[in-house]
């Protein structure tokens, strides 16, 4: 996995422990949402479509740092909505890190240079930066004017600082090889961030936007050319080398979204992040009582189209350790991110 060493070795470790206790089920990432409210309305995103009275709510440091402890995963998205405007995001933050849980927390930086006195930086905590496309791309694609300045002002400043910041772009039918890799190419070369996830757009069911999302095989088509030319390699992924095969066709997966499961103001939420069959209030009863079988493409007609990571990259996951091969191509990556 194209991962810090110290967060490969560790994830590395929990799966073999899990492998050793016989588990075929377990938490790899908790998707954290401590609240709803948003300071921008993109049109990919439903979370903001909440009743006002749930948008007011913030969740508890006691609650959000237990469910996160209850999985067991070692790793946590925090997400939202707009996890900066939760007024304890910080002690959130602090807790899981002096648990040794390798924290991404997930922004839309609008707020990050203003709150960043509140962290420090640390190797088991990263910023995760929403960057959809360069500037015009980028600010229609948030509905706001400035925001992509901000984010790459925010970057900048964290990065002077001495924290780890990863990026997440979203990519829709309206994007080209091209505009893959041009903000590939200025997020890797020019801002040097620490690492990019890329996902391709799910068709949330509570978008304002539902025309925009991407199919399968458009999926494939894309990332294919997009990752020509040596581009794959060269960029600083952190995503695992199946799960990138993944993306271009070569390989196809089964769904394991009860390895990313998302935990929010209403529980334990089922299948995932982008679904919602219900929820649940412990982890055991996630695991236990959820169908996870009746989900995925070709099982479920709302995943048809999907091929998002918290369903499909614990698979890929998974199939490297499972195979020795794959295991030395994610250590050979792993080993070359460290040494970059």
């Amino acid at each position: 996995m194209a991962m810090p060493l110290r967060q490969s070795m560790k994830v590395a470790a929990y799966l073999f422990e899990q492998k050793l206790r016989k588990r075929d089920k377990f938490a790899l990432l908790v998707e954290l949402e401590p609240l709803f409210a948003c300071n921008l309305k993109c049109e990919g995103c439903g979370k903001i479509q909440h009743p006002a009275g749930v948008l007011k709510q913030r969740m508890p440091v006691a609650q959000a740092v237990g469910a996160v402890l209850e999985s067991g995963a070692p790793m946590v998205s925090i997400a939202g909505g707009e996890p900066l405007m939760h007024p304890q995001i910080d002690e959130i933050v602090r807790q899981l890190v002096a648990k040794k849980k390798f924290v991404f927390l997930c922004t839309n930086a609008l707020l990050m240079r203003k709150k960043m006195d509140k962290f420090k930086p640390s190797p088991y905590f990263a910023w995760a930066v929403h960057i959809d496309g360069l500037r015009e791309r980028h600010d229609e694609s948030v509905a706001k004017e400035g925001t992509f300045d901000e984010a790459v002002a925010a970057i900048k400043e964290a990065k002077r600082r001495g924290f780890r910041v990863t990026t997440n772009s979203t990519f829709f039918n309206t994007d080209t090889p091209q505009t893959v890799i041009e903000v590939l190419n200025f997020l890797n070369d020019d801002l040097k961030v620490d690492e990019m996830m890329l996902s391709p757009a799910y068709a949330y069911e509570k978008a304002p936007d539902q025309e925009h999302f991407l199919g399968v095989q458009q999926t494939r088509e894309l990332f294919k050319k997009a990752f020509a030319g040596g581009n794959r390699r060269r960029w600083r992924l952190n995503q695992s080398p199946l799960f990138l095969d993944f993306l271009e066709g070569k390989v196809d997966f089964p769904c394991t979204a009860w390895a990313i499961p998302s935990y929010s103001l209403f529980g334990w939420q089922r299948p995932c992040y982008l679904m919602s069959d219900g929820y649940v209030q412990t982890y055991k009863q996630l695991l236990e009582e959820t169908d996870w079988d009746s989900y995925g493409r070709g099982k479920d007609e709302r995943c048809a189209n999907c091929m998002a990571h918290c369903g499909y990259e614990p698979t890929a996951v998974l199939a490297t350790m499972g195979s020795l091969k794959e295991s030395l191509r994610a250590a050979r990556e792993t080993f070359t991110e460290s040494r970059g």
